[in-house]
Order: structure tokens, then sequence, then C-alpha cells
């Protein structure tokens, strides 16, 4: 799989939950409001104790053959 194969989204963490488990909000191109979902945190973060809580901005990926695994990759300033 390459790296244009899969999607990369910008949202804000909303809510930290048990087991490095994150929801962030994600803007919805189609009606205007927001998505929650669900994402882990990278293996290159949790290496590096990258901290993340709540309204941090973050990027978030997607790869097309598992569509409900979302993996935070990047923490924004």
């Amino acid at each position: 799989m390459s790296k244009e194969d899969k999607i990369e989204v910008e949202g804000v963490i909303v809510k930290a939950l048990p087991w490095a488990l994150f929801e962030v909000k994600l803007p919805d191109d189609f009606g205007g409001g927001w998505i929650i979902i669900r994402a882990y945190i990278s293996w290159k973060m949790r290496k590096n104790f990258i901290n993340l809580i709540e309204w941090d901005s973050v990027l978030v990926e997607l790869t097309p053959y598992d569509l409900s695994r979302w993996r935070i990759i990047f923490r924004k300033k």
C-alpha cells in the first residue's frame, strides 16, 4: 500500500478515552456540520511520548482497507 492510498483529514480532539483512544471531531463537507470519530495513536507517537490533550489539533488518516479504524499521525501546534 502506498502513501497515496491513505486519506488524511485534520480534526480536533474532543475527549480522551481509555486504552489510548480519542474522540476526534472532523468537519463534514456535505452537511456543513461535524462528525465525531474514534481514533488511536500511531506507534511513532507512542514511542516518542507525544501527549495529546483535549482541543489539540491533529491529523488523522484512514486506509481504504479498513474504513472503521482511524489513526492519529500528527499533532499540530
